[in-house]
């Protein structure tokens, strides 16, 4: 799948919002460091009471820089970490459920434009074999053996299947179209040649081991979403205690520009605070639950998405062994509708029967070497 595939570059974008997320997270784990400068003037009204008799304007010059650091004693940063961590393995599981999918619908949508050139090259040799039963049917009409009757019908049949070969190249078109957005192109620049779906597809070993279902990316995303909820349980009771905070300042004032940067100007602070929540009516209790709900959902979607995987292998390698079976059964169906359609012309040529056996002896021919191409698409 190109990268061009505007489905796949969303996912890619989202997996690097939630890779930039734990950069957000992380940088929690080291002190906040702030600078700036501050310029402020005043003057005290004469009329109160602790003013000086004459009041005169003042300046006050500062270049302050502070700090701020959150210890993370109970381990609510590294909780929100490894919540982060996990959703950016999930968002990493996600964009690999994508191109999977993507890549499935470009197998899917490539094997059945394949089957359609197979579909193709099947009504073509059919018609030339109808055209061959039209030319002996106006042969033995023109020699007054057959009635015209004979033609018409053997005419309308040939541009029946004429017909039905000409809309397969509409289907073809459709899904050589969708093939060219999946692969990030205009439909215009792709063109994809005819090759006839001939080949039967590999075995696959009727018994898979289990852990080829790890390898799925929708369930590693479901198994990492339920460890980042698990780490949100984490940040929920570490609500439970008080925030303990390093605070430090330092900088330089002075109520003249003159002065600002002399030894004498510096100021410094530093200490530590510590906030505790002493009351909040049930708010951090509901917080915890409703994480703990959240993780359990999620517990129960992995369990589902795993037992769904299990289906689906199921399900598929049940549909190849019933249509390898089907796939033999109809190969004999094949030989005796063709062996049948041989009989039929050797008695229409020996006037035995009229062209009506002939048709219907075609049509069920056509009708099941069709069905052998279908059931071949299909595995």
């Amino acid at each position: 799948i190109n990268p061009s595939n505007q489905t796949l570059a969303a996912a890619d974008a989202a997996f690097r919002g939630a890779r930039a997320a734990i950069k957000v997270a992380r940088a929690n784990l080291y002190p906040t460091v702030s600078g700036g400068a501050l310029v402020s003037g005043s003057m005290p009204s004469g009329t109160l009471a602790s003013s000086p008799p004459s009041p005169s304007p003042n300046a006050n010059l500062q270049i302050p820089f502070d700090a701020s650091y959150e210890a993370d004693v109970w381990g609510r940063i590294h909780s929100v970490i490894e919540a982060n961590i996990e959703s950016a393995q999930a968002s990493a599981a996600d964009l690999e459920t994508i191109r999977l999918s993507l890549q499935t619908e470009l197998a899917l949508d490539y094997y059945q434009l394949r089957g359609l050139d197979a579909q193709r090259q099947l009504l073509d040799s059919t018609v030339a074999a109808y055209k061959k039963a039209l030319v002996l049917t106006r042969n033995r009409y023109n020699q007054g053996v057959a009635s015209q009757v004979d033609v018409v019908q053997a005419e309308t049949q040939l541009q029946t299947i004429e017909a039905q070969a000409t809309d397969t190249g509409l289907l073809r078109a459709q899904f050589e179209h969708a093939i060219a957005i999946l692969i990030g192109k205009p439909p215009a620049e792709l063109s994809i040649p005819p090759t006839p779906l001939n080949n039967k597809p590999p075995a696959i070993p009727v018994g898979l081991p289990s852990e080829l279902l790890e390898r799925r990316p929708d369930i590693a995303s479901a198994e990492r979403r339920m460890a980042a909820a698990n780490a949100q349980i984490g940040v929920a009771k570490a609500a439970f205690y008080p925030t303990v905070t390093l605070g430090a300042a330092a900088g330089l004032q002075s109520s003249s520009l003159v002065d600002l940067f002399t030894w004498p100007s510096r100021f410094w602070s530093l200490g530590p605070s510590l906030v505790q929540t002493l009351f909040d009516a049930g708010r951090r209790r509901g917080v915890t639950e409703q994480a703990q709900a959240f993780y359990d959902s999620t517990v129960a979607l992995y369990r589902q998405s795993v037992l769904t995987a299990f289906q689906d292998v199921e399900d598929n390698l049940a549909a190849l062994r019933i249509l390898d079976q089907e796939d033999k059964e109809q190969e004999e169906a094949v030989k005796l509708a063709e062996r049948s359609l041989a009989l039929a012309i050797n008695r229409y040529q020996g006037g035995i029967t009229t062209y009506l056996e002939v048709i219907t002896a075609q049509s069920a021919a056509l009708a099941n070497e069709r069905t052998a191409v279908e059931i071949l698409t299909r595995r």
